[in-house]
């Protein structure tokens, strides 16, 4: 049989269905997990939130030194005392954002969308998708094989 002929192979052993799992837990899972993804990009967004921050304060102090420079000593300490500094919400800066929701929400779903994973599909990631593939790729194509 030529790679052409190649019947159509299955995904490799860590991305195949467990015996049993139904089509709607691995649709469920798959739900989960891309909304694990969305929660991944919502943290980088709250790590770049963080360090825009940041950023944006310390550019503060170059525009104190010009206001200075410039004789505008009212604003240049209007701006020290009220923004360099300044919690971004009642009490925190953003290290600290980022810290409770990495430590609360967000390790949260990771345990819970890993635990479910565990429990329901032994642990195997992606099953929605390994199968999304199968059906999409075009076996014997360069480009379109199962595995590595």
């Amino acid at each position: 049989m030529t790679e052409r002929e190649e019947p159509a192979a299955l995904p490799d052993p860590d991305h195949r269905r467990p015996e049993g799992l139904d089509d709607v837990t691995v649709d469920a899972l798959g739900r989960l997990s891309k909304a694990l993804e969305t929660i991944h990009r919502v943290r980088g967004h709250l790590y770049s939130f963080h360090q825009l921050t940041g950023t944006a304060d310390f550019e503060l102090d170059s525009a104190v030194r010009l206001l200075r420079q410039a004789g505008h000593d009212k604003w240049a300490d209007r701006i020290e005392r009220e923004l360099i500094g300044r919690n971004v919400i009642q009490g925190r800066w953003t290290f600290q954002i980022v810290e409770e929701y990495d430590d609360g929400y967000y390790a949260a779903f990771q345990e819970l969308e890993r635990q479910a994973r565990t429990e329901l599909a032994g642990g195997r990631r992606h099953l929605y998708e390994a199968e999304l593939k199968q059906q999409r790729r075009t076996p014997g194509q360069p480009g379109h094989e199962t595995t590595p």
